[in-house]
Parts: C-alpha cells; sequence; structure tokens
C-alpha cells in the first residue's frame, strides 16, 4: 500500500514566516537582557580584582609602616614613557608601577586587567593599558588608574601620595579642597584605584572615547580602607 502524506499538518509558508518573525522578537528581547547579564558578570570580576588589589596594599602598607613608595622613577622608565598621548587627561594616572611594587605579592597577576576594558572599546585606547614590567612578553598588562601617583614632579604635589604615609595623604588630599577631587573625610572615601573613564565633557577627546567607561553609566573604585564600590557618573554613557 501507498503512504501519502497528510498534507493538513504541513506547515504552509505564512506560517513559516510567522514562527521566524517570533524567533526574532525573541532574540531581539533576549539579546540586551544577555548583553546586561555579561556586563554585570565583568562588573562583579572587576570588583573582585579591585578587592585583591586592596589587600596587596594593605600588606605592602603594613609591612612598610603605612608609608606608600615613592617610585616616581617608574612613571617614565616603564614601556610607553609617561603620557604617551596628546588628549585627556593632562597627567598620567595609569599604574603600570604599582604592579611592579606588588610584584611579590601579585606575581604576573591579571588582578590589575578589568575585563570590561578587554572586551569593550576602550580596549584599543592607550590611556587604559601599561605594562607593569619591563619586559613586555612577560609583564602584566595594568588597566587600573591610580590618580594619587598621576605625576613625577618635584616636590610631591598635595594631591599626590607618593612616600607618604595613610595619614599624611589624606590630611593633605583635605588641605587641597579641591571640589573636582572632594575634600575626603577618611580613608573610607579616599579614592585609591578605579576603572578608566572618559568624560563626554571633554571636547578634546576623540569621539570613539568621549562619555566611555569600563562600566556602563559609572565606574568601580578602590577606596583607601579597603571597600570598593561602584560610582555612577552622569558624564558617561
Amino acid at each position: 500500500m501507498r503512504m501519502y502524506p497528510n498534507r493538513g499538518t504541513a506547515f504552509t509558508l505564512i506560517e513559516l514566516l510567522v514562527v521566524i518573525a517570533i524567533i526574532g522578537i525573541l532574540a531581539a528581547m533576549l539579546l540586551p537582557a544577555l548583553s546586561r547579564a555579561k556586563g554585570t558578570a565583568r562588573k562583579s570580576a572587576c570588583t573582585s580584582n579591585l578587592r585583591q588589589l586592596g589587600l596587596a596594599w594593605r600588606m605592602y602598607l603594613d609591612d612598610h609602616d603605612g608609608r606608600f613608595p615613592d617610585r616616581r622613577d617608574l612613571k617614565t622608565a616603564l614601556p610607553g614613557g609617561y603620557k604617551p598621548w596628546t588628549t585627556w587627561p593632562a597627567s598620567d594616572p595609569r599604574a603600570g608601577w604599582a604592579a611592579v611594587v606588588l610584584e611579590r605579592t601579585l606575581p604576573k597577576s591579571r588582578v590589575m586587567e578589568c575585563p570590561s576594558i578587554l572586551s569593550g572599546p576602550l580596549r584599543s585606547a592607550v590611556q587604559a593599558h601599561q605594562y607593569g614590567g619591563f619586559d613586555t612578553n612577560t609583564a602584566p598588562v595594568v588597566n587600573y588608574w591610580m590618580w594619587r601617583f598621576d605625576r613625577t614632579t618635584e616636590p610631591v604635589a598635595g594631591d599626590n601620595f607618593w612616600g607618604k604615609t595613610e595619614t599624611q595623604s589624606v590630611t593633605d588630599l583635605r588641605a587641597e579642597n579641591n571640589p573636582f577631587i572632594g575634600v575626603p573625610n577618611g580613608p573610607v572615601d579616599t579614592e585609591l584605584a578605579v576603572d578608566p573613564y572618559f568624560p563626554n565633557t571633554i571636547r578634546s577627546l576623540p569621539d570613539n572615547l568621549r562619555g566611555w567607561s569600563a562600566h556602563l553609566g559609572g565606574r568601580n573604585r578602590l577606596m583607601l580602607d579597603g571597600h570598593v564600590e561602584h560610582f555612577k557618573d552622569a558624564r558617561t554613557r
């Protein structure tokens, strides 16, 4: 006996198109959610990195009578030199020098790499990358900024921490009374390290950088007391 397909169960072209359209709508709805989930995961990984970096600095300070190193020499000696860009920022907050200082605590570690930068639009920004050593084949890459160690001037600027104790660092920063930096009450609101960010108010920045930060709408910050917080910044996307 010959068997024939049941024509009543076959899909019509219109039905197939409707199914494809529904799948497309569902994908359009899910992709932003997946993207946000990935962003949240990267932000959490960054928070963990900064906490580990904070612990490494705590161990260093405990071993050096609470005093930060003065390695202004490394700011100019590391590959790429000091401030290898012509736009913002006006100084060089990159922290490759910190990886050298902390190499016993964080040997060849990726703790100082922000995962959002590696996968986002800032991956090609020279301001967001520095080798944490002289051998570019083995040195870790450092993405985080440390604004309180951004200059090489003599004497040490009031808002820089080179060679200072924690107490003196906070005292000098308060004395600066800089409204842009803010006047900290103590270590709990004194920033130590932060993700790179490029405010949309800086007109000298190229379009591919202006307004971008490592994490949408803000940045993670490691504070002097060791805690990490997410800071929302309206100047970033």
